[in-house]
């Protein structure tokens, strides 16, 4: 067996029915035990991101526009692009539908990851803060459970060289080949390579300055990806306005009416593929954003959560169902099978065969980045845990050259690995999750009685 071959089977063993059940249904218990913190504490999550409560003088680095873009850089990456045509391809249309219940459900989740980040983060004599899923682990469930913290650790480490790294890359390397040669361009090892060289070095200059540097960067570019890419999108579904309703009637037929759906019962290959790439997009479950919530200036956890509970609904309610739609109202899965390529044809089809193309190829290009940028520090934080301080500056250098391997190796197996490593940093977090669930509705209900229900 090749180790292609291995990589995937070690995926569907840890993507099987069991974690699909463990992600939704952690995030359905939080939801139900925060009471629908999604619809009764949006609006005040909004006022939190204008900035109505920020103030300099709290502990932390970052400010909560700041934390929000760290956390969305990391996640509108190549899976809102990419991620959403290879759940449509997989599961058909229907396949949305389950990414959608994936992020209502995962915003309770990382509402419960990042609160727990700030309640338990720690800020060090330079004013650093470290906090995460793996120091929640071990302050919240105590010294005897720290073998899990550090386990969550490792895999967010082995994860950060796959999800955030290798395969944005390898996805960056195909677009610049497309933007300058078109989309017949064969793959050569000298030009992927020499872009994994370019990305490698615009990444290290980011980062080098940290979740500061990180922060201020993110805050610039992310609302500048999601507008680009949104009101691209908006013009192609404006000229087919009248198709909508039907989109949305297929994708919500298909979710449960096609032989994918009804096939392996509840768990079949349509709803497999939704949660599997609703995850892959949005990240609720497996802590990472935490990291970067963790360290937001602030002195209320809760609100924190509340500003963090906005990244899924940004990134997949809004950004990836704007791919989807459009993949579905120009048909394009009925002309091209290749994940890969699939959203770039739908774009095609709507905007014209060289413009749409050349639009979703450097949309890539700028989501990936973004996403390399950020899910390094989720890495050195995982680095700094398990090692010091000391070792960060290597784990940095050791990521950059991981860009530089990434750009050059076979999509398809480093789509399995980011999928494992996914599953493997989830489990450790949703156990600390519902362990320390209690806590959080108790913290939850401080914060809500001291600063909304005195307001009404």
């Amino acid at each position: 067996m090749s180790i292609s071959e291995r990589v995937s089977q070690i995926d569907g063993w840890i993507w099987g029915p069991w974690l699909m059940v463990f992600l939704v249904g952690t995030g359905l218990f939080l939801t139900i035990l925060l009471r629908f913190i999604q619809i009764r504490g949006f609006k005040h999550a909004v006022n939190v991101l204008r900035g109505k409560y920020d103030d300099p003088n709290d502990p932390g680095e970052i400010n909560h526009f700041q934390a929000l873009s760290a956390a969305l850089s990391a996640t509108i990456g190549t899976g809102n692009i990419v991620g959403v045509a290879a759940a449509i391809l997989m599961g058909g249309p229907g396949a949305v539908f389950w990414m959608w219940i994936t992020a209502c459900v995962g915003m309770a989740t990382k509402f419960a990851s990042c609160s727990l980040a700030v309640h338990f983060r720690r800020i060090d004599e330079t004013g650093e803060a470290h906090g995460g899923p793996m120091h929640y682990i071990e302050l919240g469930l105590g010294k005897n459970f720290k073998w899990l913290a550090i386990l969550y650790a490792s895999f967010t480490a082995i994860a950060s060289f796959g999800i955030g790294n290798m395969f944005q890359v390898n996805n960056v390397a195909v677009s610049v080949r497309t933007l300058f040669f078109g989309t017949n361009a064969q793959k050569t090892f000298t030009f992927d390579l020499i872009i994994g060289i370019i990305m490698a070095i615009l990444v290290g200059l980011v980062i080098v300055g940290g979740i500061k540097n990180i922060g201020k960067f993110a805050s610039k570019i992310v609302p500048f990806m999601a507008i680009f890419y949104v009101g691209a999108g908006a013009i192609i579904l404006l000229k087919n306005i009248t198709l909508i309703p039907s989109a949305f009637s297929t994708i919500l037929y298909c979710a449960f009416h096609t032989p994918e759906a009804i096939a392996g019962g509840l768990l079949g290959t349509v709803i497999r593929a939704g949660v599997a790439r609703g995850l892959f997009s949005n990240e609720a479950g497996l802590g990472s954003a935490a990291m970067a919530h963790g360290a937001a200036k602030t002195k209320e956890p809760i609100r924190e959560g509340l500003v963090a509970m906005l990244d899924p609904f940004i990134d997949t309610i809004v950004i990836c169902s704007i791919t989807a739609l459009i993949i579905v109202v120009t048909d394009a899965s009925s002309v091209c099978a290749v994940k890969g390529e699939l959203t770039g044809k739908a774009f095609e089809l709507g905007l014209g065969s060289v413009f749409g193309s050349k639009l979703v190829s450097f949309a890539i290009v700028l989501f990936a980045f973004s996403t390399l940028i950020s899910w390094s520090y989720y890495g050195d934080r995982a680095a700094d845990y398990l090692f010091g301080k000391k070792i960060v500056v290597w784990y940095r250098l050791i990521y950059c050259c991981f860009i530089v391997f990434g750009s050059v190796i076979t999509i398809n197996t480093v789509i399995d690995f980011c999928d494992a490593a996914n599953g493997l940093m989830a489990l450790p977090n949703l156990v600390a999750l519902l362990a320390l669930s209690p806590l959080l509705a108790k913290l939850a209900k401080v914060y809500w009685d001291k600063f909304l229900v005195k307001k009404k």
